[in-house]
């Protein structure tokens, strides 16, 4: 686990387990994520919404074996970023970086938008940029202090959200089974042949394998963990299979549920799901859960994450050295903290309302950040190592890069656009970096 074999000082405090980093997974990727973006899936798939986080989570699971080889070789921050650099080559590595700070530095803006969202039909008369501005603010300081502290903070939140959820999914039951809805559990919300269309409910994924991001930023944090090289592959994978069943499960009742209702809103279709399965209380509690764990617990591991790849870019001279600064008591990026706080308050004000298009961006950059995590697999594994392990090593990463690329096929045009657009402007930046500044990197890269 030593960091001194890249180069690098020891800098950070390795203080998390497998547990730690198995609750921030699951955390990252919120247990009732699909609380607040169920009714754009369900409108996109038709119906179809268990089937569309199906297919995320069995994509998903190829790249979470992808970033458990890459973290076995490379056991150091910087998550996609680090693994291209040294899996492939350091300017593959810089814009698998540049592709992957697309998701992580919009994501949390998103969180709290979504968040906003919930509460806005609770307290009409508090704007909802006032509670953007409370979350960052709040976020900010919690991770300023230390990742320990955050994930002391993150048992608590997963423990009520497990909470909600079971609460949800009992009274979903028992109103189904009482002729609410479909009047039991169908099969229609994993597949309805009169409505299935592979290319639409893969356009639905697109939204909702952002239910999925996060098991990834469990690799950020490899230079703050402690117990063997594998501690992060297998809290990787275990917090996707956990986390993508209770994904199926809620959506798949709440589909049967939804069976001809008519939404007032996408941002509240699930809440008045939950009104129909338990009344009033529950749709109040879905809605403050909601808010609260995307909000402040996804967020907050979110710009936890976000941070540490700033952290790793600058230490390389990739980005600004003072993103790379360490703070002497908290041994935390606290300038890339702060940052990323700043971002978040100015891309949540300016896409605030526009939850659809925002996520669809944050995926375009997490999903062309896993291509290249796949690439880096088979060119450091079966090239340079010669691997004869042609299931891990080779299969899963072809397998995992088709469907994502399919995925990102049939994402919304506009979303492809603006990704592509931030793509270009990592390249003008790249070339004055290194062309124009005749800026070299710190980074010593092993051949394998």
């Amino acid at each position: 686990m030593s960091v001194e074999q890249f180069g690098y000082k020891q800098e950070l405090h390795r203080t998390l387990t497998l547990k730690d980093l198995l609750v921030y997974g699951m955390i990252f990727m919120v247990p009732i994520a699909p609380f607040g973006v169920f009714g754009y899936v369900w409108e996109g798939s038709n119906g179809m919404v268990a089937l569309a986080y199906l297919i995320g989570m069995v994509a998903m699971f190829f790249t979470a074996m992808s970033y458990w080889a890459m973290s076995r070789a490379f056991p150091v921050s910087g998550s996609v970023y680090a693994y291209a650099q040294r899996g492939i080559h350091e300017t593959v590595g810089f814009f698998a970086g540049w592709l992957i700070l697309l998701d992580y530095i919009l994501v949390p803006s998103l969180l709290y938008i979504v968040s906003a969202a919930a509460l806005a039909p609770v307290l009409p008369d508090v704007p909802s940029w006032a509670w953007i501005v409370g979350f960052i603010a709040l976020n900010s300081v919690v991770n300023l202090v230390g990742i320990q502290f955050t994930a002391k903070a993150n048992n608590y939140i997963l423990f009520a959200e497990i909470i909600i959820l079971s609460i949800f999914v009992v009274l979903g039951l028992i109103a189904l089974y009482s002729g609410v809805g479909a009047g039991h559990l169908t099969l229609e919300p994993l597949y309805n042949a009169d409505k299935f269309s592979l290319p639409l409910v893969v356009g639905a994924v697109s939204i909702a394998v952002l239910s999925f991001l996060g098991f990834d930023g469990i690799s950020t944090l490899s230079e703050e963990t402690k117990g063997g090289v594998d501690t992060v592959g297998k809290a990787s994978l275990g917090a996707l299979l956990l986390v993508g069943v209770l994904f199926i499960l809620q959506t798949w009742i709440a589909a049967d549920l939804a069976v001809g209702m008519k939404f007032s809103s996408l941002d509240t279709a699930f809440y008045e799901t939950a009104n129909l399965a338990g009344g009033e209380w529950l749709k109040q509690a879905t809605i403050w859960s909601t808010a609260i764990s995307w909000g402040i617990a996804n967020a907050l591991v979110a710009q936890a994450a976000v941070s540490r790849i700033l952290f790793a870019m600058a230490r390389d001279k990739q980005l600004p050295k003072l993103l790379a600064k360490v703070h002497p008591r908290y041994k935390t990026p606290y300038v890339s903290t702060l940052l990323v706080g700043l971002i978040s308050l100015c891309s949540g004000l300016w896409f605030n309302g526009n939850i659809d298009n925002l996520s669809r961006l944050v995926n375009f950059g997490a999903l062309m950040g896993f291509l290249v995590l796949h690439v880096a697999v088979i060119n450091h594994y079966i090239i340079r190592q010669k691997s004869r392990n042609l299931v891990l090593h080779l299969l899963f990463p072809v397998i995992g890069f088709c469907i994502i690329a399919f995925v990102i096929y049939e994402m919304d045009w506009e979303a492809k656009i603006l990704g592509l657009s931030w793509l270009a402007i990592g390249v003008v930046y790249y070339f004055v970096l290194r062309v124009i500044l005749k800026r070299e990197t710190t980074l010593k890269l092993e051949e394998n």
